[in-house]
């Protein structure tokens, strides 16, 4: 690999980390006011993602990816996933506050880390592939 790609490909890793962190940071904070302000775990983790997840397929689109991938294939994988990764997120919010009794902000922490995980990698592999882009 030259350096350029190299360069190009570090880039793109720090533009995803960078929005991955701060939808996370998001949905963090969403998920602990909601669930805080008395909504129950899995429907305040539930639209705090939906929120988030406007910010983030559109930083993630545009910036990250340079808006290089048409919105006809890309949105729907995108939607695929996060729904996928909110269900994740609102059954691991359930199961930490209704099986360890943990606090919103526990709760908050184990449910991002999770959802972001699940995200990153089908985000990575499946939505934003390389080979998916528009001519």
């Amino acid at each position: 690999m030259s350096g350029l790609a190299r360069k190009f490909a570090s880039v793109r890793l720090i533009r995803f980390a960078v929005v991955g962190i701060g939808a996370a940071l998001l949905f963090f904070g969403l998920s602990w006011a909601l669930v805080s302000a008395g909504l129950p775990p899995f429907v305040g983790s539930v639209i705090a993602y939906g929120l988030a997840f406007v910010v983030a397929y559109s930083a993630q689109r545009g910036w990250t990816f340079e808006g290089r991938h048409d919105h006809a294939h890309a949105l729907p994988r995108y939607l695929v996933t996060q729904l996928a990764c909110a269900t994740f997120a609102g059954l691991s919010a359930h199961v930490a506050v209704s099986i360890f009794s943990a606090s919103p902000l526990v709760m908050s922490a184990i449910t991002t880390v999770a959802a972001s995980a699940a995200s990153y990698v089908l985000s990575l592999v499946w939505v934003f592939r390389d080979d998916q882009r528009a001519a």
